[in-house]
């Protein structure tokens, strides 16, 4: 774009900062190494002058640039965004019709939703008397490693020490890396609890399980922000057993604490509900939504929101004037080129869009030991792990292992075959999963979906292997850098083999032993 003149420079001049020092690191002026297409095409396989010509195409007509979220899960992920943003503003068509970028098109219906942006009813939020925080992705290292320094976006904090876990919603044995690691870190505090439906691998390590209700158990409203509707999700089943609602559960503790009635004000779960539905009405007015009375919405079950009157525009204001409507950025433009992330003085991160070669290297290096780059990607057939021992996900499964996706060129020299239940394995350990052999991946690359439930054998071992198929069991547990410290579950390096033994049952859905204690 830039040796052939094809950026937009009025767009740059007027909307950007920092196009100088960006335009150096492209043209190799500061490292003598040229970002051209010819170094791109050793890196990406990609032939050098299929580069070119998309370049060419992207800047003679409308183009529209998304991104999953899913690529900022690794090393230095943070940088493939950036690289989109810089991109598509040298481009110059972000904040037009058809043309710039999106993050993230999926269900989540955040990018490129036709509908009026209204967050719903919401419960009242208090002050949380402690600010110390860390990122999600480094929980097992606050845990083994309380009282050391690590960095995070410019600044150097101090992991706390932490004796307690209180854990309601989510299950970090699915979203964190290196199990084995985390195991081992999960044993430092001194009482977990958790709220939970079902016998999740965070539920058996836990201490105490206070068995929270379904959705199907208990009454809510469903509502998100872009999504254009409002459900009412009424009560279908009695609650099961002794489990009880998030609500019930919190109210019966803030009770025994001394202090219910400032957290009930007094009110039960369905007049919280009315409570939060009528103060939302007048933001909803705000946004051009009527809504009707609790009551009404309570029988009819849902609303649906009228579509806005003109299509929504990613960043359209912002272009439109960019001084009435700034971006959030120091400079309120788009940075190409940040100070602020340059004063930092992280090599990783120098302030704008950059390849980091030693990364890279680092990498080639580990790949010497284990070929097989494994992509660990979302399920098709579950949320998450949500569901995993339901039928959908199930019938997926090979001999009751998460399937793994191979290139027969891989497999054969392995003797591996449609089907075959394989040992997937690296220096942080090793799972087992049954393989489904297409050409429709590359040949060096192996594929799984997360969300297998983590199922160890031998768990006197220091590191058991998983007999269900999770692969975070193998994936790195190292932050994608200092900028953004997030999860680098997305790809790691493994070796695999032809597992010959007898198969270990799949205990991963069987509720722990229990042990009643004498006076119980």
């Amino acid at each position: 774009l830039i040796a052939e003149q094809l950026v937009d420079r009025a767009f740059v001049a007027r909307y950007t900062t920092g196009y100088a020092p960006y335009s150096a690191y492209l043209l190799g002026e500061n490292d003598g190494v040229v970002k051209s297409p010819e170094w791109a095409a050793e890196i990406t396989g990609l032939a050098a002058d299929d580069i070119r010509q998309l370049a060419r195409r992207m800047a003679s007509r409308k183009t529209m640039i998304n991104i999953a979220w899913s690529v900022q899960r690794a090393r230095q992920g943070e940088q493939a965004f950036w690289a989109v943003v810089a991109t598509t503003a040298l481009l110059g068509q972000i904040g037009t019709a058809g043309g710039g970028l999106g993050f993230g098109y999926a269900s989540t219906n955040l990018a490129g939703a036709d509908r009026r942006m209204f967050s719903g009813p919401r419960l009242p939020v208090g002050k949380n008397p402690v600010s110390r925080r860390i990122p999600v992705a480094r929980i097992a290292d606050m845990l083994l490693q309380p009282g050391e320094p690590f960095d995070f976006d410019g600044q150097s904090l101090t992991y706390p020490d932490i004796r307690l876990i209180y854990w309601a919603g989510g299950n970090t044995f699915h979203h964190h890396q290196d199990l084995n690691k985390l195991v081992s870190a999960w044993q430092r505090p001194d009482t977990i609890i958790v709220h939970e439906q079902f016998w999740t691998a965070q539920a058996k390590f836990a201490d105490i399980v206070l068995p929270a209700s379904t959705s199907l158990e208990r009454e809510d409203i469903g509502s998100a922000s872009n999504d254009g509707f409002m459900i009412a999700m009424q009560q279908h089943i009695a609650l099961f057993a002794e489990a009880k609602s998030d609500y019930a559960i919190f109210a019966a503790l803030a009770q025994r604490l001394g202090f219910a009635p400032a957290f009930t004000e007094g009110r039960n779960e369905r007049e919280w509900l009315q409570a939060i539905y009528e103060g939302s009405r007048p933001r909803a007015e705000e946004q051009g939504i009527t809504l009707p009375s609790f009551s009404a919405f309570w029988e009819t079950g849902q609303l649906e929101y009228a579509r806005p009157a003109q299509p929504q525009i990613m960043l359209q204001d912002f272009r439109d004037d960019p001084d009435a409507a700034p971006l959030s950025t120091p400079s309120g433009k788009i940075e190409l080129f940040s100070a602020t992330v340059a004063g930092f003085d992280y090599q990783e991160a120098p302030g704008h869009a950059y390849w980091h070669q030693p990364e890279y290297e680092a990498q080639q290096a580990v790949k010497q030991h284990w070929p097989l780059h494994l992509l660990s990607s979302q399920p098709r057939t579950r949320l998450h792990s949500q569901y995993d021992h339901g039928k959908v996900s199930q019938q997926t499964k090979i001999a009751g292992r998460e399937p793994l996706w191979m290139h027969p060129d891989d497999a054969q020299p392995r003797g591996i075959g449609e089907n075959s239940i394989v040992k997937v394995f690296n220096s942080r350990g090793a799972l087992l999963a049954g393989v489904h052999l297409t050409r429709d991946i590359l040949p060096g690359v192996v594929q799984m979906s997360t969300g297998a439930w983590y199922d160890p054998l031998n768990t006197h071992q220091a590191a058991p292997m998983d007999k269900h198929g999770n692969p975070n069991v193998l994936t790195e547990d190292r932050g994608s850098s200092r900028l953004g410290q997030g999860c680098s579950a997305q790809t790691c390096f493994v070796d695999i083999q032809l597992f010959d033994q007898p198969l270990p049952e799949i205990t991963a859905y069987n509720p722990p032993q229990f042990v009643h204690y004498p006076g119980e």
